[in-house]
């Protein structure tokens, strides 16, 4: 039988990224032209060329137990429509941290803010209520409707869960962006929104999310530098044994990417900001030990950068899960070394 990836196999053994991490004298002119190839790859400056007057409309305000929730929606460009939802705590402080909480591959940012639509939804995705874990824990928490997913996908789909962003990612593919980088922008709008609500501490944001909204908030936190703590879950992985090994989504890849750069050479743009990396010991799609090898290389990276000690990696025991014990754990104990909960 002929092998149909030999060539592909033997063009990855043999390419080495052309910006990969080697310890390099100049390490601001090395991350200067990291962020820029990323940039530039994804598509995201053809996104900003696209922008647009926001016209932010709160749409509801409902009071649920121990904190307030809204529904906000905003333009973050032309034609792209962006419903949010803001948890804010119930209590007398004037501001609040903000969590970012990003939906994965699921029905949409509703199961964020743990309203179920049905007994199947609350039986797969239960227990990623991450936006209801937030406030619980005292942040202000924001739940973002990503592009291809839920009250956001594509009319032109097939429905079926494990593909239902694919038409918008190849199209935005074809039209030279990414749909990662759509969904970057989208947050970094979502965040210029959230001056307009005075209990968001916005010198303290951090994101978080499981599988494709870890993928996001790891990436976000490349662009954004208003991201101060970044806690991808089930996300992080070197390409060459995750998304360049198994099958996964379309909207997982950049064009050109492994030419030039590896998922952990991007750690880079994050320091010396804080980054949790969290991961399944028995996560098939994300193979720990390419993530524990990544992972000495965005160690090395921290350390260049003179913030050794800043970044963390979280190993759980399970398979591709929001292991939300764990993770707020981690979370919690960064915020608190940050002095984001003190009185």
């Amino acid at each position: 039988m002929i092998n149909g990836d030999l060539c592909h196999e033997l063009l990855l053994e043999k390419m080495q990224p052309k910006l990969s991490f080697h310890r390099q004298e100049d390490l601001q002119a090395w991350k200067r032209q990291l962020k820029d190839k990323f940039v530039e790859l994804s598509g995201f400056d053809l996104i900003a060329e696209n922008s647009c007057e926001p016209q932010l409309e709160i749409v509801s305000q409902t009071q649920k137990d121990g904190y307030k929730q809204l529904r906000f929606e905003f333009y973050s460009e032309v034609g792209a429509r962006v419903p949010c939802y803001l948890l804010i705590p119930d209590g007398d402080k004037k501001k609040y941290p903000v969590a970012i909480t990003q939906q994965g591959h699921s029905f949409g940012f509703h199961i964020s803010i743990g309203e179920f639509k049905s007994e199947e939804e609350k039986a797969q995705y239960g227990y990623e209520d991450v936006a209801v874990q937030a406030v619980r824990r005292g942040f202000v928490a924001l739940a973002i409707e990503n592009r291809g997913m839920g009250e956001r996908m594509a009319t032109k789909v097939c429905r079926e869960s494990n593909v239902i962003c694919r038409f918008a990612s190849v199209t935005a593919l074809s039209l030279g962006r990414t749909l990662i980088a759509e969904r970057i922008w989208d947050v970094m709008r979502a965040i210029d929104m959230l001056a307009n609500f005075p209990e968001c501490d916005l010198d303290k944001i951090l994101i978080t999310g499981n599988s494709g909204g870890g993928t996001l908030s790891y990436y976000a936190a490349c662009l954004d530098e208003r991201i101060k703590l970044s806690v991808p879950s089930c996300a992080f992985s070197p390409y060459k044994t995750s998304i360049l090994d198994i099958i996964h989504c379309n909207c997982n890849y950049i064009p050109s990417a492994y030419r030039y750069f590896e998922m952990q050479d991007l750690a880079a743009l994050i320091a010396p900001r804080r980054l949790i990396a969290v991961n399944g010991e028995k996560d098939d799609i994300f193979p720990i030990e390419g993530v524990k090898k990544g992972f000495k290389t965005v160690e090395e990276i921290y350390k260049a950068s003179g913030a050794d000690g800043l970044c963390r990696l979280v190993k759980t025991p399970m398979p591709h899960y929001w292991c939300k014990d764990l993770i707020w754990d981690a979370v919690m104990d960064a915020a608190n070394q940050m002095g984001w909960f003190k009185e």
